[in-house]
């Protein structure tokens, strides 16, 4: 049996994802908590004008790429706005190494396939390059022979690269490419590689698979601050002591779209026809209000479930 609701209004509080208002003293009776720091901000100062959903949609929307986030204009929540601060280096550096990360994300979906290469160039130790620029001049050696087939069978040649050297030395170059109509793209990368071994594997067979290419995205843009996580959850040390991350010029990408949103809601729904790929939530530490970002790919008419969502909490 459900109780009239008291008619006071002294604090903001939730309960199962249901916000209000109840008196304190009402509290204990109706088992109601206290809304988060960022949940009474926006009940307080409104959700319009607050909350932001930046949208690109790529395959001619078959996939949508979303991220909705406070514009940041109100501060954080307790605090009072404080003047706009130069970001430091190491702050720009995040930022320009997400919007590498995302940018490439965005180019594996729009032009590549599971069914496309991911491929390694190895060097023998006795041709490693003596720098950076020895490394670029190889690359792009061999990448203007692979063009040259492309080009005469009418073939638009896509790439990503990420030329890496190891804290030891050692050099490698890794590479997505895609297909050929005729299915050699593997013996034409092959036979222009003269440096080393050549390791080719189809995305969809490789540790990298999925239809987000998030993982494949975080591997093709590593740099010297890159460090994997060790067996325990701690993190190890960078294995990369220099980088070098490029992309064909052909790969232009459609401009997002930015709306405002009415309310921040508690749960995605996928539109209809669509599942959630992908999904990260968390808490902005400047503006100390929630963001998060998800992918939407359209089901095919055969597919009766929907995969399962891989979701990181941040």
């Amino acid at each position: 049996r459900h109780l009239a609701m008291p008619a006071s209004s002294q604090s903001y509080l939730y309960r199962q994802d249901k916000y209000t208002s109840v008196s304190r003293k009402s509290q204990e009776k109706w088992g109601f908590l206290k809304a988060p720091a960022h949940l009474i901000k926006i009940l307080k100062l409104g959700y319009r004008d607050m909350v932001k959903r930046k949208k690109i949609r790529l395959r001619h929307g078959d996939v949508l790429d979303v991220e909705e986030y406070h514009d940041g204009n109100y501060g954080s929540p307790g605090k009072s706005r404080q003047k706009k601060e130069k970001p430091t280096k190491e702050q720009v550096r995040l930022i320009n190494q997400r919007n590498k990360v995302r940018r490439c994300r965005w180019r594996l979906i729009q032009y590549f396939d599971q069914g496309d290469l991911f491929i390694t160039w190895t060097y023998a130790v006795g041709n490693r390059p003596p720098d950076m620029e020895g490394a670029l001049k190889d690359f792009r050696a061999a990448i203007t022979k692979i063009r040259k087939i492309y080009r005469a069978r009418g073939v638009p040649l896509y790439w990503i690269r990420n030329i890496e050297k190891g804290t030891k030395g050692a050099w490698h170059i890794h590479l997505v490419i895609k297909q050929t109509p005729k299915g050699d793209a593997a013996a034409i990368v092959t036979k222009a590689w003269t440096k080393g071994g050549t390791y080719v594997a189809e995305i969809c067979h490789s540790k990298f698979t999925g239809d987000d290419m998030e993982q494949l995205a975080n591997y093709l843009t590593k740099d010297e601050h890159t460090a994997e996580t060790k067996a325990d959850g701690t993190p190890g040390k960078p294995r990369i002591a220099e980088s070098s991350y490029n992309t064909s010029r052909n790969m232009p990408l459609p401009e997002p779209r930015t709306d405002k949103l009415v309310r921040w809601k508690l749960e995605v729904k996928p539109p209809k026809g669509y599942y959630i790929a992908r999904i990260h939530e968390g808490i902005n530490p400047v503006t100390g209000f929630l963001y998060r970002s998800y992918t939407l790919i359209k089901l095919k008419t055969q597919e009766r479930k929907k995969p399962p969502n891989r979701v990181r909490r941040c």
